[in-house]
C-alpha cells in the first residue's frame, strides 16, 4: 500500500466549507439561542484552524534539511497533526461538554427552531462535500486494506484526520438535530444541552484515536514491511554480499525514509569493492523508492546469523 496522502486541494476544500459553516452556525446560535447549535460553530471554528495548522505543517515539512536538522523537517507535519488532535479534544470536546452542562443547568428556550433546521441542512451539504472530496482520495490509496488498517498504515495524517473529522461533524450534526427537534416537540430545552454533550463526547473519541496515530508517527514508525523486503532482496542480489541483518527504517515524513543496514561482505573482497557494492544499492535504492532519502549500510561480518539468532539491531561488533 502507498501511504494515502491528503492532496493540498483536500484541505483547502475542508477549509472553505468549514469557514462557510462555521459563519452560518454562529448567526444561528444568535438567532435562535441553540446551545448545541452554538457548540457546532465552535466546532466549525476548530476544523477551520485544523486545516491551516496541516497546510503549514506540510509546508514546513518540506522544509530542506540544515546543519541543525540534518534529517531535515519531516516531522514538522506529524508534529502539527498532534497538536490538531489536542485542539479537537481541548476546544472542540471541551468547550462542546462545557456549554451543554451549563445549558442543562441553566436552560433557554430556543427561538426560531426552523432556522437551525436550515443551517444544519446546509452545514450537512457542505460537510458531505468536503467528506466525499477526502473519502474518494483515501479509498483511491487504500488499496486492498481496511478503512481501519488504512489509517493504521497510514504515514500522511492529514488523510485520516481530514476524513475522521468531517465523520465526526456530520454525526454531531445529526446529533445537533435529534437536540433541536426534541426540545421542540417536548418543550424541554434541556435536549439541546445534552446534544452538546453528545457533541462532544464524539469530538473527545475523535480526538483521541488522532492522537493516538499522530503519536506514533511523531515517535518515528517503520516503513512498509514489504518495501523493507524489497530493499532486503535489492542487497541480496548484489555479488560479494554474503547476507543481510538487520533493516531498520523510520518516517521522518509520508516520503522520507532513513533506511539503516547490516550487510555481510565477502571477507575476500577489497574496501573499493566494497564501497562500489555500498554505492550501487543506494543508487538503485534511491530509483526505485524516491521516498528513501538516506540509507545507510554497515559492513558487519555475521549480520545474518545475528538476525536468525534474535540478537539486539545493530548490536557493537
Amino acid at each position: 500500500m502507498s501511504a494515502p496522502t491528503a492532496s493540498t486541494r483536500t484541505l483547502v476544500v475542508a477549509l472553505v466549507a468549514n469557514l462557510g459553516i462555521a459563519a452560518a452556525k454562529f448567526v444561528a446560535a444568535a438567532i435562535t439561542g441553540s446551545s448545541a447549535m452554538l457548540t457546532e460553530g465552535v466546532h466549525s471554528v476548530v476544523d477551520s484552524t485544523n486545516q491551516l495548522l496541516l497546510m503549514w505543517g506540510r509546508r514546513q515539512s518540506r522544509k530542506p534539511a540544515d546543519k541543525l536538522h540534518p534529517f531535515g523537517y519531516g516531522r514538522e507535519l506529524y508534529f502539527w497533526s498532534f497538536v490538531v488532535a489536542v485542539l479537537v479534544f481541548s476546544l472542540g470536546a471541551g468547550v462542546s461538554v462545557y456549554e451543554g452542562i451549563i445549558h442543562i443547568q441553566h436552560p433557554e428556550k430556543a427561538v426560531s427552531p426552523y432556522i437551525a433546521y436550515a443551517v444544519l441542512v446546509v452545514a450537512f451539504l457542505l460537510e458531505g462535500w468536503s467528506t466525499l472530496e477526502a473519502f474518494q482520495e483515501f479509498k483511491a490509496a487504500k488499496g486492498d486494506l481496511s478503512w481501519f488498517q488504512a489509517v493504521r498504515h497510514s504515514k500522511d495524517p492529514p488523510s485520516f484526520i481530514v476524513l475522521l473529522e468531517n465523520g465526526a461533524a456530520m454525526a454531531g450534526i445529526i446529533a445537533a438535530a435529534i437536540g433541536l427537534m426534541l426540545s421542540q416537540v417536548t418543550g424541554n430545552p434541556m435536549y439541546d444541552g445534552a446534544a452538546s454533550i453528545v457533541i462532544g463526547i464524539i469530538l473527545g473519541l475523535t480526538a483521541m484515536l488522532l492522537a493516538h496515530e499522530s503519536k506514533g508517527l511523531l515517535i518515528g514508525e517503520a516503513a512498509d514491511p514489504v518495501l523493507v523486503s524489497s530493499i532486503r532482496e535489492l542487497a541480496h542480489q548484489q555479488p560479494g554480499v554474503v547476507g543481510v541483518g538487520f533493516i531498520l527504517t523510520v518516517h521522518s515524513a509520508p516520503d522520507q525514509i532513513t533506511v539503516m543496514m547490516n550487510v555481510d561482505f565477502d571477507n575476500s573482497m577489497l574496501a573499493g569493492q566494497v564501497e562500489h557494492i555500498v554505492c550501487h544499492i543506494e543508487r538503485h535504492a534511491r530509483e526505485r523508492w524516491p521516498q528513501v532519502k538516506r540509507l545507510f549500510v554497515r559492513p558487519m561480518q555475521g549480520a545474518a546469523r545475528q538476525l536468525e539468532q534474535g540478537s539486539t539491531a545493530f548490536e557493537p561488533c
